[in-house]
């Protein structure tokens, strides 16, 4: 069986906006990303970037699917479906990153580094209607 909780979660009842608890949520995992990062570049030395980077990308999707699954989307049931669509949506904004980080620089010859913050802002609302609509969708 597969629900969505009438009751909010404690994030959502100090917020009371969906999309403000999304925020705080990606908020609080992306400043996790990067303590993970430097964590394991700490542990495994600087000879080996990739892997500290793919461990902090690994451990913070996961926190980040528990907390958007149970503090802003409040959801029950179908624990691998929610997940495999999660990590599609993150993939999809990854590229959605890429895409239009390129087509602002390359393309349109905007400064990198402000075009990378406004693209982030864009794909992050994009990110939460994914997520409200394909990661975490369940009949009314």
């Amino acid at each position: 069986m597969t629900t969505v909780l009438d009751t909010p979660g404690p994030l959502l009842r100090v917020v009371k906006r969906q999309e403000l608890a999304f925020a705080i949520v990606g908020g609080f995992n992306t400043l996790l990303g990067m303590a993970l990062a430097v964590f394991w570049l700490h542990v495994l030395g600087d000879g080996r970037p990739g892997l500290a980077m793919v461990l902090a990308y690994a451990v913070s999707t996961v926190v980040a699917f528990v907390g958007h699954r149970t503090l802003v989307f409040r959801v029950r049931g179908h624990v691998l479906r929610d997940f495999v669509a999660f990590c599609g949506v993150n993939a999809g904004g990854l590229l959605l990153n890429v895409v239009l980080v390129e087509v602002a620089v390359t393309g349109f010859g905007l400064p990198a580094a402000p075009s990378a913050v406004v693209v982030m802002g864009i794909v992050a609302v994009v990110s939460f209607f994914g997520h409200r609509y394909i990661s975490f969708r369940r009949p009314r």
